[in-house]
């Protein structure tokens, strides 16, 4: 092959011709043609997306940060959230609970099929969340622990018998755990890891890895009336510092994630910037397995070291908020008791550490992160200026240390979790993901989140008992929460906004002005 050969998926292509009006594309001495936009009766309405690309697109796999965004383009999943985070119907139309509270059933929408021809049906729910479950290379097994069988009782019942009463199931099962994937194309997940089979809203219709990936709108989608785009072109953003550039001159239409640095380059550039709600927060991560973090008056002195004003002003330039906790002010599980836990007050931080023991300079400890920031220096700094020295280490295999609990200090931040009792156990549960210091839990937390689990979604009392379990959970010392920022999205005045499903991008109702 010569050096100018794409591949697709494995498979080389040698030429395209323009012929006729259509692009006649000759792979492996085979053609297909694909009719261009010049020979349909209406130009269709297309997204062109700037993103950093998946790696995976198997749901199973893949469940990290926003990643889920990008598989929920051909995915649909059991369940939605709305603008308010609360639970809203999807493949499910409904669902019921036994008496106890140990049984759910959902109720799928009927005759819908996947985009490979199969049916969406109980069966298919029932392969997917066992695959979860047991798929060794799986990001969800943590997350579905409350789930001991699976049933499926017809075409569209499944049940899920719990290991415990468990009433954030609905919740749980929404986009970052319960994309449904085809149970024909599942049979071989490596190949589904590369190519998208859903019941989402888009099918995969072109892949290069590490390039782009377009999709077509799927007709067969369970909302496909209010999804107005024909295709999306979804493509390996530019440097940072190239996008607004990017889209302002019609390369890209649309990109989430923008660098606050850039808000102003891209307004006065005429482009919209809007900023979406996040139920997440970043944090300094502590293990307090691990000296001098188990001595309390060191955590103490961290607490008291951060100036959380500062990283709004220099890290999200005016957009987030300073915060204690991993929840966002008015959310239901944001607990305002809590709302100013530890003010900024580096004297009494010195004063902590002397009286742990410590003077200025004694302590040295690597600080390891995933990537050099803004946030990761002004942590630092204001470490230093109380007498931490933390030593700012990047380190590219960041993860596995992190996850193997082998860090001392480190920092992260996520793009939050549907369910709020799993935002909780996933910072501070003894097994949770984020909690640095498992199998650590701070004292009367599995009792707090086992009265909120078990507490049914529309009971007076939901929105208290999840405050009790964040109140709880924040007299541990495994994490110190220091801002949370929001979502900025950019794109073209011609694209109209998405629906503001907090840590979500939607495309349900979204037009594009010729």
């Amino acid at each position: 092959m010569g050096k100018n050969t794409k591949y697709l998926i494995g498979i080389p292509i040698i030429a395209a011709l323009a012929v006729g009006g259509a692009f006649l594309w000759y792979n492996n001495g085979q053609n297909v043609v694909s009719a261009s936009p010049a020979t349909q009766n209406k130009k269709p309405a297309v997204l062109r997306w700037a993103a950093t690309l998946n790696a995976h697109w198997d749901p199973v796999v893949q469940g990290s940060g926003y990643s889920f965004n990008q598989t929920a383009i051909a995915y649909a999943s059991l369940t939605e959230i709305d603008e308010n985070g609360k639970v809203a119907p999807g493949l499910a139309q409904s669902w019921t609970y036994n008496q106890t509270g140990d049984k759910i059933t959902f109720h799928l929408r009927p005759g819908l099929k996947f985009q490979d021809g199969e049916p969406v049906n109980a069966q298919a729910v029932k392969l997917y969340l066992e695959r979860a479950k047991t798929q060794k290379n799986s990001a969800l097994a943590g997350d579905l622990t409350s789930i001991a069988s699976v049933t499926a009782d017809n075409e569209t019942d499944v049940t899920l018998n719990l290991t415990q009463v468990d009433h954030q199931i609905p919740l749980l099962l929404g986009r970052r755990v319960a994309q449904i994937t085809s149970p024909k194309a599942a049979q071989d997940p490596q190949k589904l890891d590369q190519w998208p089979i859903g019941a989402g809203p888009f099918k995969v219709v072109e892949y290069v890895p590490e390039s782009h990936i377009y999709f077509e709108k799927f007709d067969g989608y369970w909302d496909a009336k209010n999804i107005h785009i024909d295709r999306i072109e979804l493509s390996a953003a530019p440097d940072a510092s190239q996008l607004v550039a990017s889209i302002q001159t019609g390369v890209y239409d649309f990109a989430y994630g923008l660098n606050a640095s850039q808000i102003e380059v891209a307004k006065k550039a005429g482009l919209d910037v809007l900023t979406y709600p996040v139920y997440a927060a970043q944090n300094i991560s502590i293990n307090v397995n691990k000296p001098p973090f188990d001595n309390p008056k060191v955590v103490d002195a961290i607490r008291y070291a951060v100036n959380r004003q500062e990283f709004v002003d220099k890290v999200t330039f005016g957009t987030g908020v300073a915060t204690t906790q991993p929840f966002p002010a008015g959310y239901i599980a944001y607990d305002p008791q809590s709302a100013d836990l530890w003010p900024y007050n580096p004297e009494k931080a010195k004063q902590l550490l002397a009286e742990g023991g410590y003077k200025p300079g004694d302590i040295k400890v690597d600080f390891v992160v995933r990537e050099p920031s803004t946030a990761n220096e002004l942590i630092q700094r204001q470490l230093a200026a109380v007498g931490i020295e933390a030593k700012l280490r990047v380190a590219p295999d960041w993860a596995t240390p992190f996850f193997a609990k082998d860090l001392a200090l480190s920092s992260y931040g996520t793009t939050g979790r549907e369910s709020p009792v799993q935002t909780l156990t996933a910072h501070f549960g003894p097994k949770g993901p984020l909690n640095l210091s498992g199998p650590y839990v701070p004292e009367g937390f599995d009792a707090a989140i086992k009265i909120a689990r078990e507490t049914p979604l529309d009971s007076p009392d939901y929105a208290k008992n999840l405050q009790s379990a964040t109140r709880v959970a924040l007299q541990g010392r495994a994490l110190v929460f220091t801002y949370g920022s929001p979502t900025l999205i950019v794109k073209s005045p011609k694209i109209s906004a998405p629906p503001k499903i907090p840590g979500q991008i939607h495309l349900t109702g979204v037009t594009i002005a010729e």
